[in-house]
């Protein structure tokens, strides 16, 4: 519907405005922080996406996918019969299989994602994107992480754009799909609004804001237009189950209760499930762990006292 996005406009003074009152948030302290951060632990993709990815390391980032914190500090919070596991465990195409077959032989029922479509870049031909995500689904993955062409953004090519993502919808079959804008390359808020729409119209799960390879990845003004463009897309269609994944540069645990605190005020606690809201990060699971530490024993871990984190 282009009458949508020939209309849009960014108040970007307001956003920035109320992304610095966001930086400002007091957190929750004491009981309220540890369940916080638990809820958090949910809805996080641990991810590994590196050029020196393995089967064994692939293997234990799944081990601390079904093992997020350690048992002898959920038994302290009375917590550690409520099967908290992390919400995905996300890796490249070829990697699925190992992680699938990791999770199948521990008994665990963790989907795992695969980045998809030319990731990071995007610069890569619409048939060889279409085959990867079909390749990936074909592995066992039953999330896919897509990422846009950033130059149908840039010049305008919106009708280009939905095409582009619904063929990739299409090819998902019955993965969830999580397109990812690439935010910080996008040029303007303005655009990012577009894209969301877009992305939304063309059928996609969860709206994503970077692949985490940019400069720039998820910031707090970027955060509010996405999800200001997942309500608006709510009020016009009636259409309430598009997520909303903030990924790259999470990295300590205060960051992820202000993303929950965020998304608790603009979209409403229903979001705060991981069937509507993740969190995109590698590192941020090891800080959650040591604020939990800190909470049951009164002081921080020592390197080796959380070592599979």
């Amino acid at each position: 519907e282009l009458g949508w996005i020939s209309k849009v406009y960014v108040n970007r003074p307001a956003v920035v405005r109320h992304a610095e009152q966001i930086k400002n948030w007091k957190t929750v302290k004491g009981n309220w922080q540890a369940a916080w951060l638990l809820k958090a632990v949910t809805c996080i993709d641990l991810t590994t996406l590196s050029g020196d990815d393995t089967p064994s390391n692939v293997q234990r980032l799944c081990f601390k996918a079904k093992h997020p914190i350690r048992e002898d500090l959920l038994k302290a919070l009375d917590m550690h019969d409520k099967g908290i596991t992390v919400g995905a465990v996300c890796v490249y195409p070829a990697r699925v299989s190992d992680a699938v077959n990791t999770l199948k032989a521990a008994g665990c029922n963790i989907p795992v994602a695969s980045v998809a479509a030319g990731f990071p870049a995007g610069q890569t031909p619409l048939e060889t994107k279409l085959t990867e995500i079909r390749l990936a689904v074909e592995y066992g993955a039953r999330e896919i992480d897509i990422v846009i062409s950033r130059s149908l953004v840039l010049t305008g090519q919106w009708e280009g754009l939905y095409e582009e993502i619904r063929l990739c919808r299409a090819a998902c079959g019955e993965a969830h799909m999580k397109t990812i804008l690439a935010t910080g390359e996008l040029g303007s808020l303005a655009n990012v609004y577009k894209a969301s729409m877009i992305a939304m119209m063309a059928g996609s799960d969860f709206i994503k804001t970077s692949t985490g390879k940019e400069v720039e990845n998820a910031t707090f003004p970027v955060g509010i237009v996405m999800m200001r463009a997942i309500k608006e897309y709510y009020w016009q269609t009636g259409y309430k189950v598009v997520g909303f994944k903030p990924a790259g540069g999470i990295r300590t645990a205060r960051e992820a209760i202000t993303w929950l605190m965020l998304v608790k005020e603009e979209l409403g606690v229903e979001w705060l499930t991981p069937e509507l809201f993740r969190l995109g990060a590698s590192s941020l699971l090891g800080d959650i762990e040591q604020q939990i530490f800190y909470h049951v024993t009164g002081t921080y871990a020592l390197q080796h006292e959380l070592a599979v984190a």
